[in-house]
């Protein structure tokens, strides 16, 4: 199992409009494209410095095929919908993470 995890930095004065608009375009976009089997969406419990507001959204994938098919035939779209939406408002990190067993 791969989780693609997203972090997002989000300004304040925007945060329950993006919060709306991930959970009702953003992440079913993501899905819709069959790379991923499942998501969770998180608040980070603490605070920012310059009051900002942080998020994880995470999407599990059965493999790392998955991943790099999705980063190169979804992915710019994709947050390209978001920076188009939310311009500099938000700032992302994201990382892949594998499973240890």
């Amino acid at each position: 199992m791969i989780l693609y995890n997203v972090t997002v930095n989000v300004e304040k004065g925007v945060e329950q409009e993006w919060v709306s608009w991930m959970k009702d375009v953003h992440i079913p976009d993501v899905l819709a494209t069959g790379k991923f089997t499942e998501n969770k969406f998180f608040r980070i419990m603490h605070d920012s410095e310059d009051g900002s507001v942080n998020y994880s959204v995470q999407y599990f994938a059965e493999n790392i095929d998955h991943i790099m098919e999705y980063q190169k035939e979804f992915a710019p779209k994709l947050q390209q919908d978001s920076i188009d939406k939310f311009k500099d408002k938000f700032v992302v990190f994201r990382t892949l993470l594998e499973t240890v067993e």
